[in-house]
């Protein structure tokens, strides 16, 4: 049996509720798949659209005459965790039922630590929400103080801080629902970003990636494996191109002197090899997998995705 934590990515999601529905309905098989193998399954997921969507909606109903209050950002974050976590544990419990096993799913609305002093706080970089005018762009920046920059040509968009996870909150809770032999959806997009001030932790409005979120969570939970799982089969080198390269087994060292010779790009692939580097390094026997969804399975068994392995 293996301890490990999935992270799914945003293509086992929808862009509307029923749209979500059928694709976590699919995504529940293989993590069930894993959860009949006799391994501890611990669930993490993405929630770009979902948040952004939260957010837009407030912002809209606000503008109309105020009929609504402008909702803060972590409110927001927490809201999306548990519109995607009712999907997902729904889903999996259905898969589970169908197959005869009695294990409960919870979802954990979950804070996640972030320093203060992290610089992403003075690099705003992560795009919520819907595209603006220069003009409408202004006006958000001069009454909101949000910070706004033009996105590929195609409008403004907000920008938000991307902190690194320091740790998760609710990690002893999370332990105990594990430890009783049940499965968890935790760290729901990246979790809530929150910084301890004091016995207070004061939500900030940020987006923590999901997948270093998920290795954090991989770290403190001791798992074996952390699995992320996403729209291609295998890790690529030279992806697209008429040399493309899949990567089967590598080292995290060898890995990282790949990302050092600028493989990997920030916005896609990059952030999943530096998660999964992140947690492999921290002890020896761990593995890191990224793979496709249908894959799960075969990839933990060492016949698809790509394995990152300490030595």
């Amino acid at each position: 049996m293996k301890r490990i934590v999935v992270a799914l990515g945003g293509n086992a999601l929808g862009n509307t509720p029923e749209e979500q529905v059928l694709k976590v309905a699919h995504a529940a098989k293989p993590i069930v798949d894993l959860i009949m193998d006799g391994h501890q399954v611990l669930l993490a997921h993405g929630n770009g659209p979902q948040v952004g969507m939260i957010n837009f909606a407030f912002e809209l109903a606000n503008e109309a005459n105020n009929a609504s209050p402008a909702m803060p950002f972590p409110e927001c974050g927490a809201m999306s965790q548990g519109y995607i976590g009712y999907h997902l544990q729904n889903a999996i419990q259905t898969e589970l039922q169908s197959r005869g096993l009695s294990k409960m799913v919870a979802t954990i609305t979950t804070q996640v630590e972030v320093s203060k002093d992290d610089p992403a706080f003075q690099h705003p970089s992560k795009p919520i929400g819907r595209f603006y005018s220069k003009e409408e762009a202004d006006i958000l920046a001069e009454e909101r103080g949000y910070t706004m920059k033009e996105d590929a040509s195609r409008g403004y968009r907000r920008v938000v801080p991307s902190p690194i996870p320091v740790g998760i909150v609710e990690i002893d809770v999370v332990k105990s629902i594990v430890d009783a032999g049940h499965v968890v959806i935790t760290v729901g997009g990246g979790g809530i970003p929150v910084i301890r001030q004091g016995h207070e932790l004061i939500g900030v409005s940020a987006v923590i990636d999901k997948d270093f979120a998920s290795a954090t969570l991989a770290n403190q939970m001791n798992a074996d494996s952390l699995v992320i799982l996403t729209a291609i089969d295998k890790v690529k080198l030279n992806y697209k191109q008429p040399n493309e390269q899949s990567l089967d087994t590598i080292s995290w060292k060898d890995l990282e002197s790949l990302i050092s010779e600028g493989h990997f790009h920030k916005g896609s692939m990059l952030p999943k090899v530096q998660a999964a580097i992140s947690f492999v390094k921290l002890g020896k026997h761990r593995e890191a997998i990224i793979a496709s969804l249908d894959d799960a399975k075969e990839a933990l068994q060492g016949n698809a995705g790509t394995r990152i392995i300490s030595e």
